[in-house]
């Protein structure tokens, strides 16, 4: 039996080049084929192998990968202390507590940030107190602050938010006029730099996390950082119920089983099992935020002329940006388009975004039980109406940053249409 190749021939084979230009333009034109998530973690295989070793180990709680995960932390930044808990938002809340705040005491922390930063002052009794954001970088504002610090003040937790470090001169200025702790909060600052420092290498407290969409991950998972030994070994005591010694120093060979309760505390410690996937992550990073600039600068390039969305603005002093969000402003006026409506238009074409952040003195418990009015803070309150963060992500490609700025101009020119 005989067997005829067929050869297909489609219209596309009788097209001019230019004409087959056209087309792909009007191909790359279209909806994106599957979904482009908001994020997505960088996970390879040391870091894989790494949490295998861990899992036949037989250890998998908080062992010798934390140990050896929180002195890479202390080598890199120069500090005395790094203390690995199991996110973020339990640091935050085990450097507040360690303030022994009493009913009455007030935190400054900004709107424009996720829940954990005000809540953990809720959570040790505090009264949080919120204060607005610069207009161009959404950073906590040094001078709305001072104008917030009274006699019940007891400290100021600046966000360096979206990756630029707050003004920590500005905020050192003002705790040490006025007495008060400075915790940062550095969940999206890891490899941010302040006037050449890295953010967590002045000694000052401040958290990082290490959540599934921050720069580096360890599933779930955060570090407290500071050159304080007292605050440190608070730290270490309140992650593991107030126990004297973790399981690591009590199960090891030669540990001795007899421990104390020396106060309550939480469950907030690291697995080894995070802590393998962090010691791989971490060594990581760099390149990690090497990708992410180069993709923040060509969003930058591809979106400049679209007037109807526009980046936040760089803060004045000297700064290294990690790029943990890149988000742009929706201007409604202009765009037609309120920003849920805009984010809800690119999920239709297949486009995942953030929303970091919805201001926090707008949400129903803290309007409720502090009177707060979106007008009390109207920086981050008009903020909160139009910002969105794109795709950014070390696997991100550029075909798929193509698509994200396709989607947005669609998304704009036919609005533009509609309006005209």
């Amino acid at each position: 039996m005989a067997f005829v190749h067929r050869v297909r021939v489609t219209k596309s084979d009788f097209l001019s080049t230019s004409e087959k230009v056209l087309s792909m333009r009007r191909k790359a034109d279209t909806r994106r084929a599957s979904f482009l998530p908001f994020s997505r973690p960088t996970i390879e295989d040391d870091e894989i192998a790494e949490v295998v070793e861990s899992l036949r180990s037989g250890w998998i709680t908080s062992g010798p990968k934390v140990v050896k995960f929180e002195e890479i932390f202390r080598e890199r930044l120069v500090v005395e202390h790094a203390v690995a808990v199991n996110s973020a938002t339990a640091g935050l809340h085990l450097a507040v507590a360690a303030l022994d705040l009493k009913p009455g005491d007030e935190v400054i922390v900004p709107s424009l940030t996720w829940a954990s930063t005000a809540n953990v002052v809720e959570f040790s009794r505090g009264r949080t107190v919120f204060g607005d954001v610069n207009p161009e970088t959404l950073c906590l504002d040094p001078e709305d602050t001072a104008r917030r610090i009274t006699a019940c003040t007891r400290a100021i937790i600046p966000v360096h938010f979206a990756g630029q470090p707050a003004d920590l001169d500005a905020f050192r200025g003002l705790c040490d006029k006025h007495g008060l702790a400075l915790i940062e909060d550095a969940a999206h600052a890891l490899g941010t730099e302040y006037r050449g420092v890295e953010i967590g290498a002045s000694g000052n407290a401040a958290v990082f996390s290490f959540h599934p969409i921050k720069n580096i991950t360890t599933g779930e998972g955060g570090m407290i950082v500071c050159n304080d030994g007292d605050l440190a070994d608070r730290c270490r005591l309140l992650r593991f119920h107030g126990v004297s010694k973790d399981a690591w120093k009590r199960y090891r060979r030669g540990g001795r089983a007899r421990y104390d309760i020396v106060e309550p505390g939480w469950k907030y410690n690291m697995m080894d099992i995070q802590a393998a996937l962090g010691i791989h992550q971490f060594g990581k990073l760099d390149r990690f935020n090497r990708r992410r600039e180069q993709l923040a600068e060509r969003y930058a390039r591809l979106l400049s002329d679209i007037p109807e969305v526009r980046p936040l603005g760089r803060v004045a002093y000297p700064a290294k940006h990690s790029w943990h969000l890149y988000i742009i402003r929706l201007d409604p006026r202009v765009s037609g388009l309120s920003r849920d409506e805009f984010i809800q238009a690119l999920g239709e074409e297949n486009i995942g975004t953030g929303l970091h952040f919805p201001p926090l003195h707008c949400s129903s418990y803290y309007r409720e039980k502090y009177g707060y009015r979106p007008e009390d803070l109207p920086v981050a309150a008009e903020a909160g109406e139009r910002i969105l963060s794109l795709p950014l992500y070390p696997l991100l490609t550029e075909q798929d940053q193509d698509d994200v700025v396709a989607a947005i101009r669609r998304l704009i020119v036919t609005r533009r249409k509609d309006c005209t």
